[in-house]
């Protein structure tokens, strides 16, 4: 049995036949709510299956955590604040105060009051403690829990009992909120590929789930639009935002027999895509299988603390037992005393704060990471970071913002102001990163952005059109040249500026340079 936290899922692998009611049925028993999602053969055994059962629950490491009735359910789409671990926590955290506050008008009664505030949350611990024993786990967090606060009240602390369940409830309920936020993480990744597509099927277009793309089909992908599929262009190019899967800030040129992948967008052009691979399979997918794989695998702190807390737990319950026993037996000790030193011991070795602790740390650093765009394999990795001295990075936009900018305007037999506007004039309506920077730039400088017409784009090389009855064209230095006659000053001056752009911050800045009219 294989249990994913971030994934909410649980898989069951056997041989042979294994109805589902039984896996259902047991499942329901140790207090979860589950529903079946998939089933598939596995691809190591012709008699192998691996069913697929979606398991709600709220972010326990299974290893070292054993099922829980009470706090199971993840309840999908909730806030946390509304589960039922948060409503236990509260109402638990609610009944000790009032208990203070009755105990302190009315003392008679405050050992009655904190008694039923105790209750409050040790009833639920206990249950879970008992499934989990049943279960096979007799030395469970919830099991040390209940013999301690059961012990406080026989010695007469029931108050200091009342409070430790509150803690104990709360450093659940914190490790639950990680592990949610975790899938959200994990989610946003998935959200990444659009969930309709445009695909050609008999002579026509029709709009169809991005999930039922199979290999082979012909998808359209207009500009401006993110690609639902893994797939090969087979008609168009365009400018391929790639940011959100690679982390490359600055657009790629990709035309026909090139690949491309589900999540990134098409920024400039129409494409026709041949998908490669179906949705279970893009590349989003494979990153979202490794993400989840990397938050169920175990750091090595983790691995260390779960076969410490296997012999350390019970032999912590033997001592405070025999501390608890062995003086008034055999040397006529006080039964109160020892019992509390015994207790005592139980509470301060209990290894409850470490185990639960470690997991809930780990989910929470690969969650924060993965909402700012790092992507960890693992706990091992994320220890692995105490040890680094040096780093390397090889992306634009890792040290940078990525975002282009009109730096400097150099203008040739026209004057900056007329070069800005006739710039951005060709760049309106398009969603290019050098567009938005030139017309950002003209906006900030006031400059006016007169309409232009037929303004097309030209593969590889920019984009031209007409504006106020002058052909403009708008391009890189070399494309420039095969149409303009341009001095050996000029070319040096877009040279030594494109050199500059390369060496200031990683290529973040673009200038902008103006030639005059085109001469015959």
């Amino acid at each position: 049995v294989s249990v994913s936290v971030t994934g909410a899922s649980m898989t069951v692998s056997h041989g042979g036949a294994l109805p589902e009611g039984r896996v259902l049925q047991q499942v329901a028993r140790l207090g979860y709510g589950i529903v079946r999602a998939e089933a598939h053969v596995s691809p190591m055994s012709d008699k192998a299956h691996a069913d697929h059962v979606h398991n709600d629950h709220e972010g326990h490491d299974h290893a070292s955590h054993d099922p829980d009735p009470d706090h199971g359910h993840s309840e999908t789409g909730q806030a946390w604040w509304r589960s039922r671990r948060a409503v236990l926590t509260l109402a638990c955290a609610a009944a000790l105060l009032a208990a203070y506050g009755i105990g302190h008008l009315f003392p008679v009664a405050e050992r009655g009051v904190f008694l039923a505030a105790l209750l409050v949350g040790l009833v639920p611990i206990a249950r879970r403690a008992l499934m989990a024993a049943l279960a096979g786990t007799p030395f469970s967090i919830e099991m040390l829990m209940t013999i301690a606060a059961i012990g406080a009240v026989m010695i007469g602390a029931t108050e200091e009992a009342a409070a430790v369940v509150v803690l104990f409830l709360i450093g659940e309920l914190l490790e639950g909120v990680a592990a949610g936020r975790a899938r959200a993480s994990i989610q946003g990744l998935a959200d990444l590929v659009p969930k309709t597509a445009l695909v050609e099927r008999a002579g026509g277009t029709s709009e169809c789930p991005a999930e039922d793309l199979a290999v082979g089909d012909i998808i359209l992908v207009r500009p401006g639009a993110r690609i639902p599929a893994d797939g090969e262009i087979i008609e168009g190019a365009s400018e391929i935002d790639e940011a959100p899967v690679t982390g490359e800030s600055t657009p790629k040129r990709k035309g026909v027999a090139d690949a491309v992948f589900a999540g990134t967008i098409s920024t400039d052009g129409v494409l026709k895509v041949r998908v490669t691979a179906a949705a279970s399979d893009n590349t989003i997918a494979r990153i979202v299988r490794l993400v989840e794989e990397a938050q169920e695998a175990k750091a090595p702190t983790e691995r260390f603390i779960d076969r410490f807390s296997r012999t350390y737990t019970p032999a912590v319950l033997a001592v405070g037992a025999l501390v608890a026993l062995l003086p008034p037996l055999l040397a006529g000790g006080d039964w109160n005393e020892w019992i509390y030193k015994g207790l005592a011991i139980l509470l301060i070795g209990c290894p409850c704060a470490l185990v639960i602790s470690t997991p809930a740390a780990i989910a929470a650093g690969l969650a924060t990471g993965a909402r700012r765009g790092l992507l960890m394999k693992g706990g091992a990795v994320l220890e692995g970071f105490r040890r680094i001295t040096a780093v390397a990075f090889d992306k634009t936009g890792t040290l940078t913002a990525g975002k282009p900018a009109v730096t400097d305007i150099v203008a040739y037999g026209r004057d900056e102001r007329t070069v800005l506007a006739l710039a951005a004039a060709l760049e309106q309506g398009s969603s290019h990163p050098l567009a938005m920077a030139i017309l950002d730039r003209a906006k900030a400088d006031k400059a006016p952005v007169p309409p232009a017409l037929a303004a097309k784009a030209i593969s590889g090389k920019g984009v031209e059109g007409s504006v106020g009855g002058v052909a403009v064209f708008l391009g890189s230095g070399q494309a420039a040249g095969e149409r303009a006659d341009m001095t050996q000053a000029q070319r040096l001056a877009v040279d030594s500026l494109a050199r500059d752009c390369l060496r200031r911050e990683s290529r973040r800045h673009r200038r902008l340079v103006g030639l005059g009219p085109v001469q015959d």
